[in-house]
């Protein structure tokens, strides 16, 4: 009979998931397969000072717990949204002082991106010394978010959002593990697992907590329980595009947007165009960027894309979202094809669709804008075609997410002036065919 005080029981699944080991963590292999750093340096109790960055649900603050486990230091937790300077140098002052008597001390701090400048700094003078460990979390970009005197004494890892893969594998375990459903009896088809883990978009708290949600309004008795596919529906509702308006993912999608565009790819670049206005972008900051573009880009190839575009900006000053979005999206075609039907219309409603329905691909590297050092060190913008460069204006660089590829979302008509236009996309298609086929 469980006691009142059983409080295991009553915790939330995706407490009483979380990974107690470096085997039990599912996905982050670049870091924590067999033979990578991390993953010796956590074995060995050997932690440096660093960051651990990803979006939410991938695992950071589980490895900082893995790791207060496995080290033979002293473990202090923070939180950036409780803890003042004055505490702050009050742990670090007991940390001296440990040090003096040989143990070592590690502060972990969760979301470091809510520390202000004066708190970050309280750590720097005790990280230089070696004083401490720091072990900080965020979903921030650490480029814009750590000062820049602490970030250069942190190594960085980057933590991925797990795939529909890894997430089905922790729901499975949830079903068949004592400690998640493993003493009932849960009936589920794998299909509504794989919808789940579609919804939770890589985060496997949202995962753990949709399927805890499902079996608790489940049919049935503790020991048979029954997960209708129609019940499971009702609780995926429309996601939240992961975005940030003042953040890293804001330069990546304008990049994304601006790259597309130059490289003449009118698919990949309607979909940059639909997660940024879905997740909350200024349209008249889109209209602005694409007038720019107008001239940068186009110029006396096509001088009536300024005029579109000023039109564009002046058309969503009047309408403001979301029905200035066709208007972006004509000029987002028109300027991807530079050399009437419904098309544009269809084809931004199409792009919308795919953004709001599938997972939020991440930015392709070789098109994210590399602004920092340490961004430029992790990939960004690397092996990027610089499209005028080339004689045709045209290379084979992919622009489009990996699970998007040949997706079209723009059809021309043959109406008036888009007979031009559909007479474009067949030479740019046709110039695709030629130089790589296999594609």
């Amino acid at each position: 009979m469980s006691s009142l005080f059983d409080t295991q029981r009553f915790s939330p699944l995706a407490s009483r998931m979380r990974p107690q080991n470096l085997d039990e963590v599912v996905g982050q292999q670049h870091l924590l397969g067999k033979d990578r750093v991390l993953r010796q340096l956590i074995l060995a109790d050997h932690v440096a000072s660093m960051i651990f960055w990803g979006p939410p649900g991938v695992g950071k603050t589980t490895l900082a717990r893995i790791i207060a486990k496995q080290t033979k230091a002293e473990f202090v937790t923070f939180s950036a949204v409780t803890s003042g300077i004055t505490e702050i140098k009050k742990v670090m002052q007991d940390a001296e002082s440990n040090q003096a008597l040989g143990q070592r001390t590690i502060v972990f701090v969760d979301e470091i991106h809510r520390f202000n400048k004066a708190q970050q700094d309280a750590f720097l003078p005790y990280v230089e010394r070696g004083s401490i460990t720091l072990i900080g979390a965020t979903t921030e970009n650490p480029s814009f978010e750590v000062n820049a005197a602490l970030l250069s004494r942190l190594r960085v890892f980057v933590l991925h959002a797990l795939t529909a893969d890894d997430l089905v594998t922790l729901l499975k375990r949830a079903l068949s593990d004592p400690r998640g459903y493993g003493s009932s009896q849960v009936e589920i088809d794998d299909e509504v697992l794989h919808q789940i883990a579609d919804f939770a978009n890589g985060d496997a708290r949202v995962a753990l907590n949709t399927l805890e949600m499902a079996v608790t309004n489940a049919q049935g008795d503790d020991d048979h329980i029954h997960v209708a596919k129609d019940a499971v529906a009702q609780l995926l509702t429309k996601k939240q595009l992961l975005y940030d308006k003042n953040g890293e993912e804001h330069y990546n999608l304008i990049s994304a947007l601006h790259k597309s565009m130059r490289n003449s790819d009118v698919d990949a670049a309607l979909y940059w165009l639909a997660r940024m206005l879905e997740g909350g972008e200024d349209p008249l900051y889109v209209a602005r960027r694409l007038v720019r573009f107008a001239s940068e880009d186009v110029g006396m190839a096509d001088s009536r894309a300024v005029e579109i575009c000023v039109s564009v900006f002046q058309a969503c000053q009047f309408l403001g979202m979301p029905e200035c979005a066709v208007h972006l999206a004509h000029a987002v075609v028109y300027l991807s094809l530079a050399p009437k039907s419904n098309a544009v219309y269809t084809a931004y409603e199409a792009a919308k669709a795919d953004a709001l329905n599938d997972r939020d691909e991440p930015v392709p590297l070789q098109i994210r804008n590399g602004v920092t050092d340490l961004m430029k060190d992790l990939g960004y913008g690397k092996d990027y075609q610089y499209a005028h460069d080339t004689k045709d204006k045209l290379t084979d660089m992919q622009t489009m997410p990996d699970n998007l590829v040949g997706h079209h979302y723009y059809h021309p008509g043959t109406a008036g002036s888009e007979a031009k236009v559909a007479a474009r996309l067949a030479q740019i298609a046709a110039w695709h065919a030629a130089h790589h086929p296999q594609k």
